[in-house]
This record gives structure tokens, sequence and C-alpha cells, in this order.
């Protein structure tokens, strides 16, 4: 996924009520979106660098977006934090072959209602004589040391619903997958956050007991674009 307009960067100076953010720009303080629901662990630390999109809709209360912030350490990374931004990125790499256990399908479409509880699916594939693969995308931005992605960053209700929502599926004769887009090119494995959400956790582990497929895609995040690139291991 190529940015159709170069982002601007700028300097977190804090993010607040969750949907907000105040970055410094050269010259100016401005107010910008924040597209993320969860904690952002380690990744909205005051003084980081961040590159934000601009919209040019005179209708928008908040010109700018937060898109990508960089994670101090030995060797800083860029995360993309930008939650609305994976189901396009799997979407892209499903249709281009980068994800090859999810290739073969004739259509793609996403956000299709489904199941008991009212779900969306993120991305429904359909052939002919081939079962229906459901595809839930989780975006993971939350790292411990060592390499390991974890997921989810907050309580989740919304992701173990998603995951009993599969189980159904599997149960009903059809192929549920769950994908981990993991914006952040510094980690190896992906892994539930058992101390943050016991209950996902657990509803994770009885997922895959089940058979619900569970994939781990990493992206290589840039201020010019961001790309899947290389499956990861998810250990539970």
């Amino acid at each position: 996924m190529i940015f159709d307009r170069k982002l601007v960067e700028g300097r977190l100076i804090r993010r607040y009520k969750r949907f907000l953010a105040d970055v410094q720009l050269e010259g100016e303080v401005i107010t910008a979106a924040c597209p993320n629901t969860g904690s952002m662990l380690g990744c909205a630390e005051p003084g980081s660098r961040v590159w934000l999109s601009e919209s040019d809709k005179a209708a928008r209360k908040y010109r700018h977006t937060w898109e990508i912030v960089e994670v101090a350490g030995a060797k800083p990374v860029m995360v993309g934090i930008n939650t609305g931004r994976p189901n396009a990125l799997v979407a892209e790499a499903i249709a281009s072959g980068a994800i090859p256990e999810l290739a073969g399908y004739r259509t793609l479409r996403r956000e299709v209602g489904y199941g008991e509880e009212r779900s969306r699916v993120d991305i429904l594939l359909e052939s002919p004589r081939r079962k229906s693969c459901y595809v839930e995308v989780k975006n993971v931005t939350a790292a411990a040391s060592r390499g390991v992605a974890l997921f989810p960053d907050c309580v989740s209700e919304r992701g173990s619903k998603h995951l009993r929502e599969l189980m159904r599926l599997k149960s009903g004769g059809l192929r549920p997958v769950q994908v981990y887009c993991v914006q952040r090119g510094d980690v190896s494995e992906v892994r539930p956050a058992d101390a943050i959400d016991p209950e996902y956790g657990r509803t994770l582990r009885e997922a895959i007991a089940a058979g619900v497929e569970v994939l781990a895609y990493r992206a290589s995040v840039t201020p010019s674009e961001i790309r899947i690139e290389e499956r990861i291991p998810v250990r539970v």
C-alpha cells in the first residue's frame, strides 16, 4: 500500500481521549485524529517521531491522521498504528499472491455481515466448489522484549467475540482464518497477551484447538509505503 500523498513528519506531544493526539509540526502544534482504539502500548511516548496523513476535505474537523510512529530502541523501528489500514493491506496482499495460504479464490468481499453475534467479517473469499473463507484481520503494534509481538494491547471483548464466531463457522463446515497484520519489522513471532487479556488468550487457544486457522504476517513500514512481506509464527 503506497500512501497517495506524502506524509507529514512531526513530534508527538501527547495522545489523549483515545482518538486525539497533539503533534508538533514545523512552526505549529496541531491536533490529529488517532485511529486506534487500543492502549497503543509502547507506541505513544511523548517526543516520538510520528508521521501524519493530511486530508484536503474541508468538512473534516481534524485534517491530519496519525499513521506511523518511530519506537525508540537499540534500533528504532517504524510502527503502523492506524487500525483502518490492515484490512486493505491484507486484501491487497491476498490479491497479489503475497499470502499463499489464501490464494485461489475467485472473489474477495469486505465487511460482510455474518454470525450469531451480529459481526462483520473483514474479508470473505469465495469460489465455486470451495468452502467460503472468512478472514478476520487484527492489527498488531505492541511488542515485548526479544522480538515478541503481543495481541491485544488492551482487553478486547470484540476480539474474543470474533474468535467465537470463527469457531461457529468451522463447526458449520466453512473455512475461518484469523490473520494478525504485524505493522512493525522488529519482531519474529506473535503471542497472545495473556497478562493483559487472559480471556482472549484462552479463547484463541480454544479456537486453534477447534480448527480455526491462525496466520501472522509482518509488514515493512516506511513513510512512503506499508507492505506485507513475511509470515511469522503464532505461538500460544
